[in-house]
């Protein structure tokens, strides 16, 4: 069965492709941050939203008999308040200092269409604490790491220099990443794309 993964993130195709699943990356027809922001004045919260964004993502894409994958991930601050990408390098430093010394969720969903219709989803949901940072950690992090974090919500990647931000992670290292992984697989083996 053909499946195809509805995603620009390339850690996400990395992931699939190390864990040996056969898949097309495609880009979903999906207006993100429209869909958020109308999700978050319907009084979304944000374990709801990531799984709606990737419900929608998956929909998104026209591919008859195929399995879809749409994936999204939903930063949630200790006080319920969620952050998006960065704007800007400057906007990336006010994430990095709202986050420092604080506890943070992330919400990683993925969700299955086929032919349209939503037959799989699972979240996953981390807790980061992020130890305090100073202001000269800070500019010598954005100097190596903006470029690979400005797509990136939370403007960090635990990968590399980014695991420097973090007291501990509690949680699925994959949904840190931005997949529910281990769900994700065992759903595909039931449906034959694996082998079980």
């Amino acid at each position: 069965m053909r499946l195809l993964l509805a995603s620009r993130s390339e850690t996400r195709r990395r992931m699939l492709e190390a864990a040996g699943v056969p898949f097309e990356a495609v880009s979903a027809p999906f207006g993100e941050e429209e869909a958020k922001a109308g999700l978050e004045a319907a009084g979304f919260e944000a374990r709801d939203m990531a799984e709606m964004l990737a419900e929608m993502k998956a929909k998104s894409v026209a591919a008859p008999g195929a399995l879809v994958i749409g994936a999204d991930q939903v930063l949630e601050l200790d006080d319920g308040t969620m952050m998006s990408k960065p704007g800007s390098r400057d906007e990336a430093l006010a994430q990095l200092r709202m986050l420092s010394g604080r506890t943070h969720q992330l919400h990683s969903a993925a969700v299955i269409a086929e032919d349209g219709e939503r037959v799989w989803g699972e979240t996953e949901s981390v807790a980061l604490i992020v130890r305090p940072l100073g202001e000269d950690f800070l500019r010598f992090y954005l100097d190596r790491e903006y470029e690979a974090v400005r797509g990136s919500v939370g403007s960090y990647r635990v990968e590399g220099l980014g695991a420097q931000l973090f007291e501990s992670v509690e949680g699925s290292h994959f949904a840190v990443l931005g997949l529910p992984l281990l769900p994700l697989l065992a759903y595909l083996r039931t449906r034959g794309v694996l082998e079980s």
